[in-house]
């Protein structure tokens, strides 16, 4: 084949995907006032997105905050400055880390989930038959999955990232030699300086969350609803799903970050 012609094809089928995904999104939004009616489906997206997932979340969330303060205590040891460790320690949690860890883990097992289930119905015409009976697939299917998904990612964040702050005290108090009330002194005045109800990190990390969530369940559902040939099928929707998750969580990770310290 001309590499023209076929970078043509492949430049098409991403932006067909991408309008895809997009187009999901618009109908799941205008679906809202019909959320009432999924409740159940909500609190049943909910429990696998959240409670599910939250063992994992714990440990890789204490596990990242360790690493951050031993990475971060060694190289201010060398210039005598530990005590502000839990000044980085917090604000890097709440700003990058907490959500990013949260946005991965979910898009790894909530995410891959939700492709591998929509992607078996969309297989064995499950998804034709409910438009055959004039049940709206994003109504009914994907619309608590994205909302589900949407409350659940911020949750888990919150609990990632106290749980990451509490590694880092740990490692500076057994490893770096810092009093645990010098680091969480200047971990809490680090998130509570700003005078605000909300400081700007922590904020600006919950928002992030959010459209982790969104981003996840949407680009999941899309993959799983365009799944086709069989097994063989649902096992690259599965794969495509991580994978878009995953880049645009660090593509809009930094497109947020850039806005509000560098625009706003």
């Amino acid at each position: 084949m001309n590499p023209l012609a076929a970078t043509t094809r492949l430049v098409r089928a991403q932006i067909d995907n991408a309008g895809f995904v997009v187009r999901l999104l618009l109908r799941a939004t205008l679906a809202l006032p019909r959320l009432p009616r999924r409740l159940r489906f909500l609190l049943d997206n909910a429990f696998n997105a959240g409670v599910r997932a939250l063992p994992v979340t714990v440990i890789v969330a204490a596990f990242a905050g360790a690493i951050l303060a031993m990475q971060t205590g060694i190289e201010l040891r060398r210039f005598g400055d530990t005590a502000v460790l839990g000044t980085i320690t917090a604000l890097s949690m709440c700003r990058e880390m907490g959500p990013f860890i949260t946005g991965v883990i979910l898009a790894a097992t909530v995410g891959s989930a939700i492709a591998a289930e929509l992607g078996t119905m969309k297989v064995s015409d499950e998804i034709d038959a409910l438009e055959v009976m004039s049940i709206d697939p994003v109504n009914y299917l994907v619309l608590p999955r994205v909302v589900a998904l949407a409350v659940m990612c911020p949750t888990l964040t919150v609990l990632s990232n106290v749980v990451g702050i509490y590694g880092g005290s740990v490692i500076a108090e057994q490893n770096l030699g810092v009093s645990p009330d010098i680091y969480w002194v200047s971990a809490v005045e680090a998130l509570t300086s700003s005078g605000t109800l909300l400081p700007k990190e922590v904020y600006v990390g919950l928002l992030k969350s959010f459209v982790f969530g969104v981003t996840i369940a949407t680009v999941s559902c899309a993959a799983g609803l365009r799944a086709r040939g069989g097994a063989l099928g649902v096992g690259l929707a599965v794969q495509t799903a991580v994978r878009n998750s995953v880049i645009l969580i660090i593509v809009l990770g930094f497109v947020i970050t850039w806005f509000f310290y560098f625009l706003a």
